[in-house]
């Protein structure tokens, strides 16, 4: 193993070499790790309307200036992976090996996302799909990422598998993955009384692959 001053290298499951994250950016990742926590408390215990950005970064013990280098809004903050979800998705398209179809790629980028993280199935994500239920601005953002992440997913989709997927295709399938692990995500988090987040993840896969069994190969 290589070190130097700023970064080590280490052997990650896939036998490549990445760089580990540099001092400066393990603290900004501890910052932002630190408001999403303090915001999660706040909301579960004071209500969403009732927390101001100000509680959030006082029980961070975060300057109130600093929330905005990590966050343009208090509802971002219930959606802190999302853009890393849909970067997963295209990243997945792009590496897709010949003998995968869209939906068989779609399936790689959750497996691929759910075995580095356990955020999809975490009590966040547990809060954050009650607050859609129930705050019309939670609710308006989950609506925004959701058709954000719909069209950059099919953009790529239908750019990578011409022969197979027009635009109109490509939305209709990527809508059905989308949805999918939506609402598996609602059941099994509305039921799941405290279940380990491995089983949550294997439930949620094998949900989404059943939903997407008409485009398999």
């Amino acid at each position: 193993m290589q070190i130097c001053n700023d970064c080590t290298f280490a052997l990650i499951a896939d036998a490549r070499m990445l760089p580990v994250m540099s001092l400066r950016d393990r603290k900004r990742a501890r910052t932002r790790q630190a408001l999403i926590d303090a915001a999660a408390e706040l909301f579960e215990r004071k209500g969403y309307d009732e927390t101001t950005i100000a509680d959030i970064t006082a029980t961070a013990e975060i300057g109130a200036r600093t929330f905005f280098s990590y966050f343009a809004s208090k509802e971002e903050l219930l959606f802190p992976d999302a853009a890393e979800r849909v970067q997963a998705a295209v990243d997945a398209i792009a590496t897709r090996d010949p003998a995968e179809g869209p939906a068989e790629v779609l399936l790689r980028a959750l497996s691929q996302v759910t075995a580095t993280s356990d955020e999809m199935v975490s009590p966040l994500a547990a809060l954050r799909l009650r607050m859609i239920q129930t705050v019309p601005a939670v609710r308006g953002r989950a609506l925004q990422e959701q058709l954000r992440a719909q069209r950059e997913i099919a953009k790529h989709l239908a750019a990578a598998f011409p022969g197979q997927l027009d635009p109109v295709g490509a939305a209709a399938l990527t809508g059905a993955f989308v949805g999918a692990v939506t609402g598996a995500l609602q059941a099994l988090l509305d039921n799941a009384d405290g279940t380990d987040p491995a089983a949550l993840r294997t439930a949620m896969t094998t949900a989404t692959e059943v939903a997407l069994a008409p485009w398999r190969r």
